[in-house]
């Protein structure tokens, strides 16, 4: 296991959500990332669909270097260069692309491609991929889930991205999910760091809250 495996495992048994920061500037990713790295989140993405996202995901590893700083919304194994010479060392993707998968395992990063079927699961981690983003989890429910779970290596993390907050959080890691993927309703664009802080308190609160 890589020091950055073994650093993404530990990251996910301490605190398993990934703070997704769509829309984020460059100009607010110092701010904004502090009020939820202090909230204790340790994985950030920053999809390619926001502003300048290199430059951000450059400004987030360089300030805080204990935790895991990666893209999301990857389709090209060129981006997956590019996210590693910025200073990234994660890539996440709404599908399962063979090179974009590859491209990452051979380059040493950490690969969580979406899924949605078993399928798609299973073809993602003989291809080496790390965990699986089951994504769109509105259309995966936690029934979904527990089937998935069931046939899938319990060592893989299913991670379950889109619609996810505070109210279903429960549900879903009753049915065997590994974590969260948390998007707007932590951060979106405006959306001030006090604030992005205070609603980053309110996921961890969940997750941490008795069973």
């Amino acid at each position: 296991m890589t020091p950055l495996l073994a650093q993404f495992h530990a990251h996910m048994d301490k605190l398993p959500l990934v703070a997704i920061l769509r829309g984020l500037k460059p100009e607010e990713a110092l701010d904004v990332g502090r009020a939820i790295v202090n909230a204790g989140f340790h994985i950030l993405e920053v999809p390619l669909n926001s502003p300048d996202p290199l430059k951000s995901i450059q400004i987030l590893a360089d300030a805080f270097p204990n935790a895991l700083v990666g893209a999301g919304t990857v389709t090209t194994a060129q981006q997956v260069r590019d996210i590693k010479a910025a200073g990234g060392q994660l890539i996440i993707s709404p599908h399962l692309d063979d090179n974009v998968v590859c491209e990452a395992v051979n380059l040493g990063l950490i690969s969580l491609p979406g899924v949605a079927t078993p399928s798609e699961a299973f073809k993602a981690i003989a291809l080496g991929a790390h965990g699986l983003k089951l994504f769109p989890a509105e259309m995966i429910s936690p029934a979904v889930v527990k089937s998935m779970r069931a046939v899938l290596p319990c060592h893989i993390r299913l991670v379950p991205v889109g619609g996810i907050g505070t109210h279903n959080m429960a549900d879903y890691r009753k049915s065997g999910a590994s974590g969260f993927g948390i998007g707007s309703a932590l951060y979106a664009p405006g959306k001030s760091a006090q604030a992005v802080g205070e609603s980053a308190a309110a996921f961890v609160k969940a997750w941490q809250a008795p069973a």
